[in-house]
């Protein structure tokens, strides 16, 4: 890095950097504008242009990595899969999951009796679903998360919440729950 008692007065001025950022602006520019005037005569049909995706309306498909809003996986007795091991919450940086153990009178195995997650501390990276040995928890409905409330409370998802997510994934699909997130923007 130059110092700038050694630095010209055109340098000083940051003429160079001004100039070479508007020279890759106008590049991008002029060439899409080029592209969609030929494209519109039905030439050069090889190039794609930069396009806006336009969203809600369209949308750019997520990968099967992307990491959407929580849900509980449940059994086939409809109970959440989860055994309480803490695995999920120890692996949470933002440490914003809670889990409160119980003991099963039927089995010789924990439940979680109360399972939170605290969506305003989240950083939704995935560590929880990674460290939780027996699937319970997972990151697929292909949700974002949304607005839930004005109050701290509300953003507070609890274990209820979470298998309700697994049961309407299960009756609506993704695309589904995806339509029926959107639609509430649409009315505003």
């Amino acid at each position: 890095m130059k110092r700038i008692e050694h630095m010209s007065l055109w340098e000083r001025a940051y003429f160079p950097e001004i100039l070479r950022g508007l020279s890759v602006t106008g590049f991008h520019f002029w060439r899409n504008l080029s592209i969609h005037i030929l494209h519109a005569f039905g030439l050069a049909k090889t190039f794609q242009a930069a396009v806006t995706v336009q969203y809600p309306e369209e949308r750019a498909p997520y990968p099967d990595t992307f990491r959407a809003r929580h849900r509980l996986t449940l059994n086939r007795d409809d109970t959440a899969n989860c055994t309480a091991c803490f695995l999920c919450a120890v692996a949470c940086p933002a440490e914003c999951i809670y889990i409160e153990a119980g003991e099963n009178e039927t089995a010789i195995e924990k439940y979680a009796v109360r399972y939170e997650i605290d969506t305003l501390r989240c950083i939704y990276c995935g560590l929880c679903v990674e460290a939780c040995p027996c699937d319970a928890i997972r990151m697929d409905t292909g949700t974002h998360p949304g607005n839930l409330g004005f109050t701290r409370k509300d953003f507070v998802e609890d274990k209820n919440v979470l298998m309700e997510r697994s049961r309407e994934l299960e009756a609506k699909g993704k695309e589904g729950l995806y339509n029926e997130y959107v639609e509430r923007y649409r009315k505003v």
